[in-house]
Order: structure tokens, then sequence, then C-alpha cells
């Protein structure tokens, strides 16, 4: 399912037009050689503390459009989510009015709807969308007096650990009032990209984390083609030096 880039058309109106577009478009993945898709686990992910930590961005709230996907990480302040740059800086500027919905099925944000406070992108994103840097960390606030690392738990963030690594991914399709939930292993397109072969992560997807089972998130859909052009291959950004240096900066 070919990505679309909406960017033509002049006011404020054909700007949150094109805007809302861009982020409705697919994280996912096509490859000539790719190899064959594993099959996702069907109906919802995990319910335990790790599945709540993912969940849908929305644009100002959660009867809104639906955006992206976004995960809790630890950070010093416990107020961190980490997504996909172009879910939340498309064309390198922030957006305002996100909000983020833990563990949410069948219409229902049992968890709350979180406000995004801030988004940090790496300097180098910028407005031609560098693939190198497509991860964006956003900061929550409060939510009843208490951060949401408090509340649901973190993943940890890894870099460093190479390619071959088994990891879950689990990612919100706009199409479907569930999650789906799909294992597999890392394997590398280019020194700075990673891909990871499973059918149907489709619109809704990008930014979803690639979770260890040591529960280190690893990668998150998005990079090369802004995560794919087919729901049967994804992407991400080789998480490294460049990208933990933007993680220390968002407080983690």
């Amino acid at each position: 399912m070919p990505r679309t880039s909406p960017r033509t058309g002049r006011g404020p109106a054909a700007a949150a037009c094109a805007l809302l577009l861009l982020l409705a478009a697919a994280a996912t993945g096509c490859s000539s050689d790719a190899q064959p898709a594993a099959i996702p686990t069907a109906g919802p992910a995990p319910e335990g503390p790790l599945g709540n930590r993912i969940g849908p961005l929305f644009v100002d709230n959660t009867d809104g459009m639906r955006a992206c996907t976004a995960a809790v990480v630890h950070s010093r302040s416990r107020n961190l989510l980490i997504t996909a740059a172009h879910c939340a800086a498309p064309g390198g500027t922030p957006l305002d009015g996100l909000v983020f919905a833990p563990g949410y099925r069948g219409q229902r944000a049992p968890y709350g709807s979180w406000p995004i406070t801030e988004v940090l992108v790496d300097p180098r994103w910028g407005s031609d969308e560098s693939e190198g840097y497509d991860v964006a960390f956003l900061l929550v606030g409060p939510l009843n007096g208490r951060q949401i690392e408090d509340t649901m738990g973190a993943y940890t963030l890894a870099t460093g650990l190479g390619f071959g690594l088994d990891v879950t991914v689990t990612g919100y399709p706009n199409s479907a009032a569930s999650p789906i939930t799909c294992e597999g292993r890392t394997t590398s397109r280019s020194t700075t990209q990673q891909r990871f072969d499973c059918a149907g992560f489709t619109n809704g997807t990008s930014g979803s984390p690639w979770v260890t089972a040591q529960g280190q998130v690893v990668g998150v859909i998005g990079g090369y083609q802004q995560g794919g052009n087919s729901p049967e291959v994804s992407y991400s950004v080789v998480f490294g030096d460049r990208l933990a240096d933007l993680y220390r900066q968002a407080g983690g």
C-alpha cells in the first residue's frame, strides 16, 4: 500500500488537511528481495503491563484523527515516549496537540489520554526528512498528578546491539479496533537501516516499537521509505550513537 506525502496547498486549512493526510499514511515496508513474511498474531497485543506501554497517537483528542503508534521508554523524569519523527515532526516541524492513549482498545482509552508537551528530533531530520534520523522522543504531561512511567511502567532503550535480534513488534493500524503484534528477527538493510518482515503493518503503525524479550526497544517503524511502502516488510533506523545522543538530550 503506497505511502502518500501530500505537500501542496496554501493557507491554514490546506496545511492542516495535508498534515493530517501525512500522519495517516502507513508505516510499512517493501523490497524486491523481500523474505517470506511472518504472520501477525490475531487479536489484540499482550494485555499485561508490557503491551499497555504501547498506544496510538491522536490529533487533539481520542475522538480526533488517529495517527501513529508510540511507546513509553524510561527516562529520569519518567515522562518519555518514542515514535517515528515523520509522525511527530513532518517536514521538520513538531506537531502541536498530540495525545497518547496507552493500551487503547475498541475505541476506549482505559489508561487515559496523555498530552504531549514537547517533541524532540535530531536537527538533521530537517525539512528534507533524512531517513537516518526518523526517530522522535515525546515528552508527556502528567495525568491526575502522575507521570506516565509511574502509571504504565516503561521499556528501556538499547543502542549498538546490531542485527539478528529477536523482537516483538506491536502497532495500531488505523483500520483496526485493536493493535496487532508479531514476532520476528531483525535483519540489515544498510549500516543505518534495519528491517523486520511481517504482514499486516498498515496505516497507523509508524512508530511501532521493536521490543526484545528483555524489554529493550531497539527500533521503531520508520526510516527507509518512512517505514516502507507495503505491509509485509517494515524498516527502522539502526539505534546507534546518534540516537543515544538524542535520548540523553530528551532526559533518558
